[in-house]
């Protein structure tokens, strides 16, 4: 006797005839003139369920099922009357005569019908467990179970073996915030929760383990944007004796079977670009490829113009002139070029400047727009010409500091390509366009604490050759790093690793961390350096981002079974909480006074 002998949802005409017992849950009942129809549903999708009052008992049963309760049930599996099929479910030739219908337990009203499509996110949340049994939830969530098995069987294949490291690990300041866990035995010390196993992974290459994998959990107490959550899963990869671009091939192996195995897709193969192009031509360092539109540099151009946004800008030491051309612009709406210029100010930029280009032939007298009485005859005519500008074109400005510009007006491009406008005009093309983003530069300058910052992490390896620059000018440095992009997102990064302490070591002074602070925080890495350490590399892969991508779910918060909300909140459990005072007082914790207002 089996509770059950198959899902509803995998139920079709090969079982024509036969008896069947199945379990899930009711999603509709409808009553049609004295027969009673029950959507039965499970993980695997729906099944019709046909009840009529010839059995007196079951009709009963029928009678009384309200949506959500949880029910068995066993029938015949005839064909749907003509007419009656449904080609969009698996299923949808068939139905079931209910034989035996028995309730397994009811259902309370939920508080929202399972297939509303305009439930606000705080309803699912705080409703997790129904949301989760919607067809859509389980679709993603089962995806993702999949994406985790084609790559384990991917590396598994190349040889890579899993092995965990610890959740509670020693706090090392790198990058966005710890969460931090006292310790109860050790009055007053603390654990971190790891933001990456990048220092463990590196101390398993040494360990002699030479390609470890796993898909791990991961934490940051960060600001959290719609594309972040504090508690996030990576697929975290190391190997050692391999070079950058053995280590870029593999991986983008991994990432284009992974897409072919789960959801048949080819991605392609994936061009390389340097960091100095990508910010050149895009102003981002994961661009979105599918966007047609390139940046024209104008910063020498500008130099000696009038319009004293321009000039200003391009006669600062960090500061930037681009024009971005948008084909047949000129038949914007006026509003929807007042909308971009407030789109760009969430980057910094102060506005938008512009030139419609009517008539090439006219010169001057063919362009429209407030600011070209302020540039000289050159000034247009190089712009025209560098812009590849044609009759009915849009060009619009961003001249700031580099970075201002390279956010405000690389978004904007990604805005326009995607807007209406950009896909009716052709602006945006291709489903999937992978990238690799090479030669990250190994530091940024940071005005305010004036100092350099480690733009990957301090383990990063220099090009070789590059090591000389550390300390003398460690803006000439570029690094071993490599980011694997799709679609403007960021799947994941990594780098080649500094295998050699002395090298190290010439970071760390560089970053402006001497030699104590560096034996304090790291000094077990460092230590581990120089027992014959070989030559490593990884990757890790933004799971959560992957199976985002491959479902098209506008948030990672669909792609996990239990997120938390941007305000690093679990709706659900309803965490963080308060917790008692006893508890506090075995961690040797008192809590300051939180003083309202």
């Amino acid at each position: 006797m089996h509770m059950r002998t198959t899902y509803c949802g995998l139920v079709t005409e090969a079982l024509l005839g036969q008896t069947v017992t199945l379990c899930g849950w009711v999603n509709r009942r409808r009553d049609h003139g004295g027969v009673i129809f029950v959507d039965l549903r499970d993980r695997e999708g729906y099944v019709q369920v046909v009840c009529d009052p010839d059995r007196a008992a079951t009709f009963k049963v029928a009678e009384g099922l309200r949506n959500e309760f949880c029910v068995q049930l066993t029938g015949v599996v005839r064909a749907r009357p003509e007419g009656t099929t449904n080609d969009s479910l698996k299923s949808g030739k068939i139905e079931i005569l209910a034989h035996e219908l028995t309730v397994l337990n009811p259902s309370v009203t939920p508080p929202f019908q399972l297939d509303d499509e305009n439930l606000s996110e705080t309803t699912r949340l705080m409703h997790r467990v129904l949301d989760l049994r919607r067809p859509y939830m389980q679709k993603n969530l089962m995806l993702r179970y999949k994406v985790t098995m084609e790559v384990r069987k991917f590396l598994d294949a190349n040889g890579f073996i899993d092995i965990e490291t610890p959740m509670l690990t020693k706090s090392t300041p790198e990058g966005a915030r710890d969460y931090l866990v006292p310790s109860r035995v050790h009055d007053g010390m603390f654990f971190a929760l790891p933001q990456s196993p990048q220092l463990f992974k590196q101390l398993l290459m040494v360990a002699g383990y030479d390609r470890y994998y796993q898909i791990t959990k991961c934490f940051r107490d960060e600001d959290l944007r719609a594309d972040r959550q504090p508690e996030f899963t990576q697929i975290d990869i190391e190997t050692s004796f391999m070079m950058e671009d053995e280590i870029r091939t593999m991986f983008e192996g991994m990432i284009r079977s992974t897409f072919q195995n789960v959801v048949g897709i080819d991605i392609g193969a994936f061009p390389v670009m340097k960091h100095a192009d990508a910010m050149r031509l895009y102003g981002s360092d994961k661009p979105d490829l599918r966007v047609k539109m390139e940046f024209t540099e104008l910063t020498d151009v500008m130099k000696t113009v009038d319009f004293k946004v321009f000039a200003g800008a391009a006669n600062m030491p960090d500061g930037r002139v681009v024009g971005l051309r948008v084909p047949q612009g000129g038949q914007m709406p006026r509003s929807e070029i007042d909308a971009y210029t407030d789109f760009v100010k969430i980057y910094g930029a102060k506005g938008l400047a512009w030139i419609k280009v009517n008539e090439m032939a006219k010169g001057r007298e063919g362009l429209q727009s407030p600011i070209v009485k302020n540039l000289h005859d050159e000034a247009l005519a190089e712009i025209l010409k560098r812009t590849g500008a044609q009759d009915g074109d849009l060009v619009f400005f961003g001249a700031d500091k580099a970075k201002i510009v390279n956010d405000a007006i690389g978004a904007l491009r990604v805005k326009i390509g995607h807007s209406e406008f950009g896909k009716s005009h052709g602006l945006v093309e291709g489903e999937w366009r992978p990238l690799w983003v090479i030669d990250f530069p190994m530091f940024e300058y940071d005005d305010d604490a004036q100092r350099w910052n480690a733009v990957h992490h301090p383990f990063t390896s220099p090009k070789d050759g590059h090591e000389d620059w550390l300390e003398t000018d460690p803006g000439r440095c570029v690094a071993k790093a490599y980011d694997a992009v799709l679609n403007g997102i960021e799947l994941g990064g990594g780098s080649v690793r500094i295998h050699r302490e002395d090298v190290q070591s010439k970071v760390f002074r560089a970053l402006k961390i001497g030699a104590e602070e560096a034996q304090a925080k790291f000094g077990f890495l460092l230590d581990a350096l120089q027992y014959g350490a070989p030559p490593h590399g990884g990757i890790a892969i933004g799971l959560d981002r992957f199976v985002m991508l491959m479902t098209g779910a506008e948030s990672l918060r669909d792609v996990i079974a239990f997120p938390k909300t941007q305000r690093a909140q679990d709706l659900l459990t309803q965490a963080p909480g308060p917790v008692d005072e006893k508890q506090l007082r075995e961690l040797h914790i008192r809590l300051r006074n939180v003083q309202a207002g």
